[in-house]
């Protein structure tokens, strides 16, 4: 699912709760505050237009994160969304229809349970392959938008709520084993929204060789009980500029994979020289339907979709997104155009002592 449609996930009832409990667990952890576990405030501000198909929308977007440590072990997480959105009326009247919108999208505590486990509970980011908790924040992701198949082994929502285990397995000079095990419970009401599912992932990392292959599962287990499958691929050597990122999902509708290549030259003074901070992108992306039902979030018929995308990264953590896509599907093929600009913020809650 794109990324910007990714945001709509909860209502706002939602969010006037899940920020007194952030505040009220913030309270709690002031008095033990220490120099060295100062809360984090990090984030990304964007500004994003598209035009697909002809119609142009814009998308001013805000995303705070915040990282409160509470003693040695304990870490409260979570990140929000605040956005307005401008796009064309739908019933093809001139003018533009503004929508705005204000959520968390997750709220979590982690606690080191020992070197090698973590215990999460929460609302948290299903690990289900690598786009939806590692590279859907607006300042990581290369493009604007998310993977066509971003929805699928992510309960569209792309959030659990209930409990995780996470760490390293093992961890060696040459290779490390890394594992997510989750569960979340059915949650429908005005202040979490999570599906009934149970799942994990797998990854295998060579730092030697900057590579990364993991494999995924997911068990939905309300409804319609269905199976998802997934696998990914990274490679990134060391000092090279180049990334190769690439993901494959299977669903009971649909399966697709996308991969995408960036790549920064320092033949020319480094990656900061004015030449070094231009990222030409690619990505190829393919959806299949299995059968006729699409409640998956994946587009309705086999469609294809190729990205060309040159990002120029600027001093002081911010960056400009262009990139040009065509789209190919038996509904019709069309052009769809991406610009953006993205700042990344880092900050102390307060002043250590």
């Amino acid at each position: 699912m794109p990324r910007s449609r990714l945001y709509f996930r909860h209502c706002r009832s939602a969010t006037a709760t899940k920020l007194a409990l952030l505040t009220l667990l913030m309270s709690a952890a002031i008095p033990s505050m220490t120099a060295q576990n100062t809360p984090l405030i990090s984030g990304g501000v964007g500004f994003f237009t598209a035009t697909n198909a002809g119609q142009t929308s814009y998308l001013p977007i805000v995303e705070p994160l915040i990282a409160a440590p509470i003693g040695p072990r304990l870490l409260i997480e979570s990140r929000a969304v605040l956005l307005e959105s401008f796009a064309p009326n739908g019933d093809g009247s001139p003018g533009y229809n503004h929508t705005h919108f204000v959520s968390l999208t997750y709220l979590q505590g982690d606690y080191t349970l020992s070197p090698h486990i973590t215990v999460v509970g929460g609302s948290y980011l299903i690990p289900f392959n690598t786009y939806n908790d590692r590279l859907s924040p607006i300042w990581i992701g290369n493009f604007q938008e998310g993977p066509l198949l971003a929805s699928l082994g992510t309960e569209s929502t792309g959030v659990g709520t209930g409990g995780m285990l996470s760490g390293s397995a093992i961890s060696r000079a040459k290779y490390s084993v890394s594992y997510n095990a989750y569960f979340s419970s059915l949650v429908n009401n005005q202040y979490f929204q999570a599906k009934r599912s149970t799942g994990g992932r797998v990854s295998l990392f060579l730092p030697d060789h900057g590579l990364e292959i993991g494999l995924s599962y997911n068990r939905l287990l309300q409804g319609t009980q269905e199976n998802f499958y997934g696998a990914h691929v990274w490679w990134e050597p060391s000092n090279s500029g180049f990334q190769l990122r690439s993901e494959f999902a299977r669903g009971h509708h649909a399966q697709g994979y996308w991969i995408e290549t960036a790549y920064r030259t320092q033949a020319f003074g480094g990656f900061d020289s004015w030449i070094g901070r231009i990222e030409p992108l690619f990505r190829m992306q393919q959806t299949f339907r299995r059968d006729n039902f699409s409640s998956d979030g994946l587009p309705p018929v086999n469609t294809q979709l190729a990205d060309f995308g040159l990002d120029y990264n600027l001093p002081h953590n911010t960056r400009i997104l262009t990139s040009y896509s065509r789209e190919f599907a038996s509904t019709g093929n069309h052009n769809i155009w991406q610009t953006g600009i993205v700042y990344r913020f880092l900050t102390p809650a307060w002043k250590g002592k």
